[in-house]
């Protein structure tokens, strides 16, 4: 089986203060984004920032950043709707109007850092809904087993569509700690026939991501993950953490999934 390889170039949190190599504007996310599909993405998991730098849900900055992807590339478009903990639910909800292929669909409002990732029960019912309406397929993040016991119960409402495709993240303060056990038994308490990766925030990315592989995950790679190529080294860009996550795989003797073949293995709505 072929591994579906996403990249996260940039995410909610870091700044360029952090790594100046973090992308944060619409032509460097397009640039990194299509550096990764040559080292073999067929996934791109996009969070959006402002002129300033910080997250936002404006939905002319995430048609500019789609558009200029997809001038330079055929990459599959992944839109966070998570965007920032400092972003509105209402706010954040909206960009699934855009019909990206996937969006992520976070069942539960928790505890993240030192802040707090509002995800409201009804809300999160109705973006679910408006998701199917529109043919936008859910990336489920589950951050604990409860959040998984919520996603199985949007299921059993109606809100799901199989196969039910999930993030298994792990190492946010609030969440399950980044921890082999924990993702074994994230692992074994999956519904049958669904599709999976492991996110690994922080330091255990490269050893989670390995295992992940070698339990039949795809896997996930990028600066949303973490800032580092290893200890003590910042990574220099997107691109080497890709190409890490692919060597990974390769040395599992696992393929790397194309873009037309991550649509088959992800059962993406037709367009």
């Amino acid at each position: 089986m072929s591994v579906v390889l996403t990249v996260a170039p940039t995410g909610p949190i870091a700044m360029k203060s952090d790594n100046q190599y973090l992308p944060t504007q619409p032509d460097e996310i397009a640039d990194a984004v299509y550096a990764a599909y040559l080292e073999g993405a067929s996934v791109a998991h996009l969070h959006l920032r402002d002129e300033r730098d910080l997250p936002t849900a404006d939905l002319g900055i995430a048609r500019r950043t789609m558009d200029l992807i997809e001038e330079k590339c055929p990459i599959h478009i992944q839109l966070s709707t998570g965007v920032g903990l400092s972003v509105p639910f209402e706010d954040r909800e909206q960009l699934v109007e855009l019909r990206p292929r996937m969006a992520t669909l976070n069942p539960c409002t928790m505890s993240f850092g030192k802040g707090e990732f509002r995800n409201p029960p009804d809300g999160v019912r109705r973006l679910a809904a408006r998701m199917r309406e529109l043919d936008v397929k859910p990336e489920l993040e589950v951050y604990d087993t409860g959040h998984l016991d919520a996603v199985m119960r949007l299921y059993d409402e109606g809100l799901l569509a199989e196969p039910l495709q999930f993030s298994i993240v792990l190492g946010v303060v609030g969440g399950a700690a980044a921890t082999p056990a924990n993702l074994v038994m994230m692992v074994e308490r999956l519904p049958k026939d669904c599709v999976w990766q492991i996110i690994a925030i922080g330091r255990a990315n490269l050893q989670l991501t390995g295992i992940g592989l070698a339990l039949g995950g795809n896997a996930r790679a990028g600066m949303e993950d973490t800032l580092n190529l290893r200890k003590g080294e910042l990574a220099p860009g997107n691109t080497p953490l890709v190409r890490r996550a692919a060597d990974l795989a390769r040395a599992l003797d696992l393929p790397i999934a194309s873009v037309e073949e991550a649509e088959r293995l992800l059962k993406l709505p037709a367009r």
